[in-house]
């Protein structure tokens, strides 16, 4: 377990990692725009996110080893790419490969855990599975302003490279092959389908302070997304092996836990978007220090998970998701009011409830989205559930970026312009927390009166949700 949640903690540590090093990109002799720096972080969470689904079957079909082996391999090529980067296209392009290698370790460290652990102790298995993954944004911050105070940010690319090699080294050695299925669906064309339609709305988003958001090239984005999610659709309902039948969504626990995963992650890295930011250039931190300064965001995460899922063995998992995801909301409007005069130890106060919030649904949430599925499908199972996590990432960071970037014009690091970037940093995450505080609401009224029977039905009612047969 050690090792699986060592991969789980790098691949997430490099999704919030590049925040902290956004001023020194913003600087550097890459001289890349505002738009070029939100896909900086965005083309990682992308690629993850559309590639996650496809890669959990693949897994299933070949075999969860080798497709962690692959992504971690995928995962230092990338790193590599990234550190060479001489213009903002290949930094970019170097990010999204790494993406395909997260999108391959990620699905497969959670199918290993949930085979090889009991159904009774799957709930703290995938307990300490979240943790990895909250402890992998503490070690990515840290990691990211460490690299900015001493090193610069091609150093801590480079750093990706030794380390996939000695994970896979340590995979290699001690974590046991699991039966891989031969009948379970790859399906290319909905893959495709798939990753085109998440790709064209987020360009959309991102694009739409640049372009308009009348403009063709917007409009055309956000269409080509509609009718690529219904090609899928449609695809997958005629499919006699679809990557992800959308049937499988006719559990309202299934919807309510994957709308929630993908809420909270929405929230959680809007703030991660932002943070750095807001350190650096409103209060001065220096980027070791701003890393550092997030700590409070992790102690929720490392602590309450436990007793998140305790608690929802106890009363179901309503509470615990219900109360989760609305600290989350209230903790963004709390940073939402900061300015540079903002004392530390109150903003540290706002962080810890939002990751009091996190650790309290997370469990209940991840262990929704794989219990409603028949343990033959783990991959897809555990696939949907981190993709909703880097959809919901994504579109967070796709979002408070596009409002701060087209509510401020100026330069952060002059101190006259610091009030205007706060002002918008607060209109930019209250729009976040208004988006997030709706979805919670959905979520918690889709699990009111969710229970095992008609997830028993649902199962009996789609033969083949995701390849399975």
């Amino acid at each position: 377990m050690l090792v699986l949640c060592a991969c789980v903690l790098v691949a997430q540590a490099m999704v919030a990692a590049v925040n902290l090093l956004i001023p020194q990109l913003a600087a550097s002799a890459l001289h890349p725009s505002p738009g070029q720096l939100v896909w900086s972080v965005d083309a990682y969470v992308i690629v993850f996110a559309a590639l996650l689904i496809p890669a959990g079957a693949l897994g299933d079909r070949y075999g969860r080893k080798g497709a962690l082996l692959a992504g971690l391999g995928l995962f230092a090529a990338g790193g590599a790419v990234s550190a060479l980067a001489g213009a903002p296209a290949v930094l970019i392009a170097g990010r999204g490969l790494c993406g395909a290698g997260a999108a391959l370790i990620m699905p497969a460290t959670m199918s290993v855990l949930v085979h090889l652990s009991p159904p009774e102790r799957r709930g703290q298995v995938l307990a300490t599975w979240t943790l990895a993954a909250g402890l992998g944004g503490l070690t990515g911050n840290v990691g990211g302003g460490l690299a900015g105070e001493y090193l610069t940010w091609r150093a801590l690319f480079w750093a990706v490279v030794p380390l996939g090699v000695l994970l896979a080294l340590a995979v290699a050695r001690t974590v046991p092959r699991t039966p891989a299925r031969s009948d379970a669906s790859v399906d290319p064309l909905g893959a495709v389908l798939l990753a085109g339609a998440l790709l064209a709305v987020v360009y959309g988003i991102i694009e739409g302070p640049s372009y308009g958001w009348a403009s063709a090239a917007v409009l055309t984005a956000f269409g080509t997304g509609a009718v690529l999610l219904a090609a899928f659709t449609g695809h997958a309902l005629r499919a006699a092996r679809p990557l992800l039948d959308p049937r499988i969504f006719a559990s309202r626990k299934l919807r309510a836990g994957a709308l929630g995963i993908g809420a909270g992650f929405f929230g959680l890295f809007s703030l991660f978007f932002v943070n750095a930011q807001y350190l650096q250039y409103a209060k001065g931190f220096s980027p070791a220090r701003a890393g550092l300064a997030i700590v409070p965001l992790t102690i929720g995460m490392a602590l309450v998970p436990k007793l998140g899922a305790r608690l929802a063995e106890r009363t179901g998992p309503r509470l615990p998701v219900g109360a989760g995801l609305g600290l989350i909301g209230v903790g963004l409007l709390l940073v939402a009011t900061v300015d540079a005069g903002t004392p530390y130890p109150l903003y540290a106060c706002y962080l810890l409830a939002l990751s009091i919030g996190t650790g309290l649904c997370a469990p209940s949430l991840t262990l929704t989205v794989v219990a409603e599925l028949p343990a033959h499908q783990a991959g897809l199972g555990s696939g949907l559930n981190t993709a909703a996590r880097e959809i919901g990432a994504a579109l967070g960071v796709a979002v408070v970026g596009t409002v701060l970037a087209s509510r401020f014009h100026g330069d952060p690091r002059d101190p006259a312009q610091i009030g205007a970037f706060t002002d918008a940093m607060g209109v930019a995450l209250t729009t976040v927390a208004a988006v997030l505080l709706v979805a919670a609401v959905a979520v918690v009224v889709g699990y009111r009166n969710g229970g095992g029977a008609r997830r028993g039905r649902s199962r009996d009612a789609v033969p083949d949700a995701g390849g399975a047969s």
